[in-house]
């Protein structure tokens, strides 16, 4: 599969669920400490149904999602198909009362 496969794949996840965590891991596993962060704050934003996608189980989408919001970390979150932010922005937007308004459903 070649780039632009493994980024249309990506804006296919991101479009296609309306909150979508890139992370290390599963929400059940998670599989390092910045992905199990971004975990518990959409959970305490009260979110019961979002995707993950576990860029460890699949090595294009863990280096073509980098690319795609020119972020070079993971965890990643989408809400609505726009880029939030990895798990630092998202606290910071959660203690800031941001991120439950965002997350609020349409």
């Amino acid at each position: 599969m070649d780039a632009m496969d493994t980024q249309q794949r990506i804006k296919d996840q991101v479009t296609g669920n309306r909150v979508v965590l890139f992370m290390k891991g599963t929400a059940q596993f998670p599989q390092c400490g910045f992905s199990a962060l971004a975990v518990q704050v959409l959970n305490a934003c009260g979110v019961k149904e979002f995707a993950t996608v576990n860029v460890l189980a699949d090595a294009e989408i863990r280096e073509g999602i980098k690319q795609y919001a020119n972020w070079p970390t993971i965890p990643q979150l989408y809400v609505n198909g726009e880029f939030v932010g990895g798990s630092d922005i998202m606290m910071e937007m959660y203690q800031a009362g941001e991120l439950q308004q965002v997350l609020a459903p349409q």
